[in-house]
Formats: C-alpha cells, sequence, structure tokens
C-alpha cells in the first residue's frame, strides 16, 4: 500500500523490513532518493533449514537499491538467536538460588506445590496430543509437577479434565500435579522456564527462549499447509541431535514427532524421551554454548549493517 510521509521524516541510514511484512511504496520511494542509501535489511523468519545458511547476507537488486536478506539462525552462517548480554549470568544466578526460585513461585500462587518433585512448564497451542500426555504422565512411576501457564493450551487441558481449570487451580491426579499459572511478562516467563527441568514451547519466542534455558524442551511447532512445519521441525532436530547417540537421538525425534503429528505414539515416545533425559539435559547444555559461540542476533546484525555504511 502507498505511504504519504509527513513533512520533514525521512528514512534512516537502516531501514528494517521483518517476517516478510513489504515496505509501502511511497517509504520506498523515500529510501530511493536519501542519499546515501540506506542500508535495506529483510529480517527473516527463524528456521534451521540449510537455504537459509544459503542466502543469509545476500542481496536483492530493487533499483536503485538493494535489499539485504539477514536470517536468524542456529549456526555461525547465519545472524543467530536473540539474546540479551546478561540473559545466562540472570540464568545462573536464579538456578542457584533456591529461595528465589521458591519466592517467585509463590508470587505466581504456587507456595504449597509439592517440595522436591521435577517441574515441567507447559506452553503450546491447542493440541490433541496434550490429554494423552497427561494421562500418560498421571500413570506413570514418575511424580511431576506440570505448570501450565493461561492460555491456548488451556483447551486441551480442558478436554483432559473433564472442565477448564481456572488460574491458580491446581489438580492432583496419579502421578501428576497440574497448576495453573497466570499469564507472566517475559521476564518472569523466563524464570518459569529456569525453574523447570523440561519445558513444552510453541511457535518461535518461547521456543528461542527454551533454549537459552538450557534444558530439554517440546517443541509445538506452528501448523502450515501440506505439513511443511515438519520439515522445519526436522531442521532444528538434526541441529540439536547433533553429537547425540543414535538411540538417544532417535528418542528425540519420535517424541518431538508424536508431540507434533501424532497423539497415538505419544505414551512410548514420552517413555523413551523420559528415560533418555540425563543425555539430553548435556546436550541442552552443549547446545547453549555452541548457540552462545554464534554471538546473539542484535549485535550480529548490527555489525552486518555497519560493513554497509
Amino acid at each position: 500500500s502507498d505511504l504519504t510521509l509527513p513533512a520533514g521524516v525521512q528514512p534512516m541510514r537502516v531501514v528494517v523490513e521483518a517476517f516478510g511484512c513489504q515496505l509501502p511504496d511511497g517509504f520506498r520511494q523515500a529510501m530511493a532518493g536519501r542519499r546515501p542509501a540506506p542500508v535495506w535489511i529483510n529480517l527473516e523468519y527463524l528456521t534451521a533449514e540449510d537455504w537459509a545458511e544459503a542466502c543469509h547476507g545476500l542481496a536483492s537488486p530493487q533499483p536503485p537499491l538493494d535489499k539485504y536478506f539477514f536470517f536468524p539462525g542456529f549456526s555461525g552462517r547465519t545472524g543467530g538467536l536473540l539474546r540479551e548480554a546478561a540473559l545466562l549470568a540472570e540464568r545462573d544466578a536464579f538456578v542457584a538460588d533456591p529461595v528465589a526460585q521458591q519466592a517467585f513461585l509463590a508470587r505466581l500462587g504456587l507456595s504449597a506445590l509439592p517440595p522436591g518433585q521435577p517441574r515441567i512448564s507447559l506452553f503450546a497451542y491447542d493440541n490433541p496430543a496434550v490429554p494423552v500426555w497427561l494421562d500418560t504422565v498421571a500413570a506413570g512411576d514418575e511424580a511431576l509437577t506440570v505448570l501450565v501457564p493461561d492460555g491456548r493450551v488451556l483447551d486441551s487441558v480442558a478436554d483432559w479434565l473433564g472442565r477448564r481449570p481456572a488460574v491458580g487451580e491446581v489438580v492432583s491426579r496419579g502421578a501428576l500435579t497440574l497448576a495453573v499459572l497466570p499469564f507472566v511478562a517475559q521476564p518472569d516467563y523466563d524464570r518459569l522456564l529456569w525453574c523447570c527441568e523440561e519445558n513444552f514451547v510453541r511457535g518461535e519466542d518461547s521456543f528461542v527462549r527454551a533454549q537459552w534455558a538450557g534444558q530439554p524442551l517440546t517443541w509445538h511447532i506452528y501448523r502450515q499447509e501440506e505439513d511443511a512445519h515438519l520439515v522445519k521441525l526436522e531442521a532444528w532436530l538434526q541441529r540439536w541431535c547433533e553429537g547425540l547417540d543414535a538411540p538417544v537421538a532417535g528418542a528425540a525425534r519420535a517424541w518431538q514427532l508424536a508431540w507434533n503429528a501424532g497423539p497415538e505414539n505419544v505414551p512410548q515416545a514420552w517413555r523413551q524421551w523420559r528415560a533418555a533425559r540425563p543425555a539430553l539435559a548435556a546436550q541442552a547444555r552443549r547446545w547453549v554454548k555452541m548457540r552462545t559461540g554464534d554471538g546473539d542476533l542484535a549485535s550480529n546484525l548490527a555489525r552486518f549493517c555497519e560493513s554497509l555504511l
């Protein structure tokens, strides 16, 4: 669509369009008239697919301008992932302070959770795998606490429970304790991830934050037509599983696919995934170190733009 710029407004030295959104024609005309020409960045979606590395940093001629593609990603040949400079230090301090963790949970109304019980966070879209998984956990030999932030996944929890649980409610069934949390701001969501030894996440934002938590994660990827999302899931799994023994990597793939593509496979896949937890936890810690070595997305983007100015 066209855009008439207010008098005196000019494009800055760097212009970023993100996630497939096109700049209005009027703004592009203003960019074309600016001297020196602005650096034009197309910040793309996050993917682990190989083609992202091949396209990262390439110029697309848009006479009289060039547009440069910048891809977040999971290697040093991409732009990396979003990460604040102090995030990992804050995480480590919080994880090492059980008093701070208990105070945080109490602030969310969770002061009465079973002590010493492993905690898992559940943040997902509606998913038919959720009731099957909750049944599997409840019938299991390991007592687990599942913390569910208020959101879309509660519709699936309601299918399992027979009613929609209220925020602040705690439900016990077999080996499972399930607690519903209020929807929280980003800093508190990070703390929730850090409080748990495993995290279920969705989409992209929580997916990235869970990787920095340094614990095994289950990714509910956004469904796309013709199952294109499963290609993206497999591309990430291929990278995340590098270096794992074949049985552990197989358990990881089977579980992530079961969560995303077939609830009938959830019980067996969950048991295999959970049995592999020690190796998966070690891999999650190695993954954080590798991705930290890629630099962070904002700093990498700034350096890339500086090289073109």
